[in-house]
């Protein structure tokens, strides 16, 4: 057996194919884009979170550019 004909049997196994077509999966994107959002804010790596790094660059950007205008 495939490797294609056994994702398409696996497919076919989540429900509601015949009424809403392929938008049926859209509760797991939604699902794994929560879950993957959650990870980024609670989960430490070292010290610091992806939020931590992304607030710090962005303050990083703006001290820059506020440097650059002053010159």
């Amino acid at each position: 057996m495939l490797v294609s004909d056994r994702v398409k049997r696996l497919l076919k196994l989540v429900p509601g194919e015949r009424r809403f077509g392929f938008y049926r999966f859209l509760p797991f994107f939604f699902v794994l884009g929560g879950a993957m959002e959650w990870f980024m804010i609670n989960v430490r790596i070292g010290k610091e979170t992806f939020y931590d790094v992304y607030r710090r660059k962005q303050s990083e950007r703006l001290y820059e550019a506020r440097m650059e205008k002053g010159e």
